[in-house]
């Protein structure tokens, strides 16, 4: 139930940044922001995925010969939360990063899709932190699922501003 109301409230959302009028964007830099603010994500994530490894190693939960060779004990699932996250952040983020970098060269965007930039790396940022604080599957999922939509309208609002 929660899920489908997370759910309907991010599609109002997504069609309401659709909707709205693109103005458009003379400065790259308006693209640039989210992108970097998805790449200080992953180098946090990347950093928190160190810290609990570190951490996990002092105290005992976890053997360094596992983060060495990957054959001993596999540590606490808690331990490897961050690393599946960072893993995440290096995977489906390809997609987002390609389609900004493809706007940015032909010049081709406009508001909207600024916004719809700002949508995916929220998503992503609640993502990981469902992933790495109580990692409850339904609501990541969602995150998840919010993330690929609006990623899958970015690419069609590119392919359609720029194949027409």
């Amino acid at each position: 139930m929660m899920i489908g109301v997370v759910f309907a409230a991010f599609t109002a959302v997504l069609v309401t940044v659709v909707r709205a009028t693109p103005a458009p964007v003379v400065q790259g830099a308006a693209l640039i922001q989210p992108i970097v603010a998805l790449v200080v994500l992953t180098a946090i994530v990347g950093l928190l995925m160190a810290v609990y490894r570190n951490v996990a190693v002092i105290r005992g939960a976890a053997s360094a010969r596992y983060f060495r060779t990957y054959t001993a004990e596999s540590p606490a699932e808690w331990v490897e939360r961050p690393a599946r996250a960072y893993m995440n952040l290096l995977e489906l983020p390809v997609l987002f990063y390609v389609v900004c970098l493809l706007m940015l060269a032909t010049g081709r965007f406009d508001s909207v899709q600024v916004s719809l930039a700002w949508v995916f790396v929220i998503a992503r940022c609640v993502h990981a932190f469902i992933h790495i604080a109580f990692n409850y599957v339904p609501l990541r999922f969602a995150a998840f699922l919010a993330g690929v939509v609006t990623l899958a309208v970015m690419w069609t609002r590119f392919a359609a501003q720029n194949l027409s």
